[in-house]
């Protein structure tokens, strides 16, 4: 990005994601002089890296919900955004692959296909009309992703292959329609509780966290309770269950991408309880 003149002998640009200023000598300054800040220039970058901001974050809250549909994306969407350095940087070394079998991480795109690298290490070209972003716990070959992830030292900015993956116990009775593994955790302020949920991304309604996945193309929902009183009353967690159309459904019945989802949030808010605070002194 160019530098901006602010017209108190200063000049400003954005780097990583912050606004620095120069001298006019061409020295680079550890901190945007008062003077500088007052300007227009500053002003402007300033709202420019709001604006980038705000961008960057919705680029990768709609990657990761193409992670969680695990829904077909078109390979010319991909291509589009690509020239985008946020899509970019939420795209680059993600897990695709083909209906055929085709997969490896993505490194670049363009109006002529995508290129991949492959588990073999060989570059390949994807030319398919759509491409999955497989959600972890659909990898047959995950751990010899993570491997291979780790060999050629590649750091997903959206977390795909080291994202936390629960797999369905294969004992589940089939009348089971929620999981108590989670409950009873107490929470001193219920604001708590329900921040922690939000800020790992989690929805908050009638007193659960949720969470919705697409199993087939059918989206189900993920539901935790965490309480319904006043922001700044105790609250205790309860059941984890999953709900299609409203409708509680059998555990049994949920596919490996809900259930994973599903347990990875009651998981985490959990783990923020008072008891398990206790625990660690």
């Amino acid at each position: 990005m160019d530098w901006t003149p602010t017209g108190t002998g200063h000049e400003l640009t954005i780097r990583d994601g912050a606004i620095i200023a120069r001298n006019d000598k061409g020295k680079e300054l550890a901190s945007v002089p008062p003077k500088a800040k007052r300007s227009q220039a500053f002003d402007d970058l300033d709202a420019l890296l709001s604006f980038l901001h705000q961008h960057d974050l919705e680029a990768g809250a709609e990657v990761e919900r193409w992670l969680l549909r695990s829904l077909p994306v078109p390979r010319v969407l991909l291509a589009e955004v690509w020239a985008d350095e946020s899509w970019r940087s939420w795209l680059h070394d993600l897990v695709i692959a083909t209906d055929d079998g085709v997969a490896g991480f993505l490194r670049s795109a363009d109006e002529k296909g995508l290129g991949i690298v492959d588990l073999d290490g060989e570059s390949v070209t994807i030319t398919a009309e759509r491409v999955l972003l497989p959600h972890p716990a659909l990898l047959e070959d995950l751990e010899d992703l993570r491997e291979f992830s780790v060999e050629l030292g590649i750091k997903q900015r959206l977390d795909q292959l080291f994202r936390e993956v629960h797999r369905k116990p294969a004992d589940l009775e089939a009348a089971t329609t929620e999981l108590n593994d989670w409950a009873g955790g107490e929470f001193q302020e219920l604001r708590f509780a329900t921040g922690r949920a939000r800020s790992a991304g989690f929805k908050v309604s009638g007193g659960y966290a949720t969470c919705v996945c697409f199993e087939e193309g059918e989206p189900v929902t993920a539901r935790y309770w965490i309480g319904a009183d006043y922001p700044e009353a105790e609250t205790v967690t309860g059941d984890l269950h999953w709900t299609v159309a409203d409708q509680v459904i059998p555990v049994a019945e949920v596919g490996p991408l809900a259930y994973s989802e599903g347990v990875r949030m009651a998981a985490h808010i959990f783990a923020g309880r008072k008891v398990a605070k206790e625990e660690d002194e």
